[in-house]
């Protein structure tokens, strides 16, 4: 059985690093030219990942993925359990950097600092945790478990159609969310 899971949550953490980047990107930049575009688009990108990878992509690993790899290999327990700190404190670091974020747009640049001071932090700690991941967990999964496994985990990722994989259309819920992120954020993930 083939490892589509992992091919999917690769894709998966490559978008989100794109993603990542590209908001560093736009805060090195400022909103110079046009600051209501800045401010959009960067909620856009911390609203994506606040109901995309908390919202479907940690859950499927912690309830589905992390359960199966433990029993088959608990060598890994170690990381399993600083990845599963890390999926209970992302959603409140995200929903944190979105008020930051709120303060610099509504309140001017003496909020900027506290943003940019926490984004640094959080952008690195996020390519960490995928880090490991993918050279710890990852080869753990291929080497210890069975086909019967590969073929729910393969199923429930199946499920996630993240649009910014580029293998995906959004659906019509995030179209709106998916068209201004791309309309207006650097490359690679956007045309701006």
């Amino acid at each position: 059985m083939k490892n589509i899971s992992l091919h999917i949550i690769r894709d998966e953490h490559a978008s989100l690093a794109a993603m990542l980047h590209a908001m560093m990107q736009l805060v090195d930049r400022g909103p110079i030219e046009d600051e209501q575009k800045f401010f959009e688009v960067m909620r856009a990108m911390l609203f994506y990942i606040a109901e995309f990878p908390e919202r479907l992509h940690h859950p499927k690993e912690s309830n589905l993925l992390f359960p199966k790899i433990v029993k088959r290999a608990p060598e890994v327990m170690g990381a399993i359990d600083r990845l599963e700190r890390d999926h209970m404190h992302s959603e409140k670091a995200v929903r944190e950097l979105l008020h930051l974020l709120l303060a610099w747009e509504l309140l001017g640049n003496t909020r900027r600092d506290a943003f940019v001071s926490a984004l640094g932090p959080y952008v690195s700690a996020y390519l960490e945790h995928m880090h490991l991941e993918e050279s710890v967990i990852f080869p753990a999964a291929e080497t210890a478990l069975s086909e019967e496994d590969w073929t729910a985990l393969n199923a429930a990722f199946e499920q996630n159609a993240d649009p910014l994989t580029g293998k995906h259309a959004p659906g019509p819920v995030f179209e709106k969310l998916f068209s201004r992120i791309v309309s207006n954020a650097p490359a690679p993930i956007g045309l701006g």
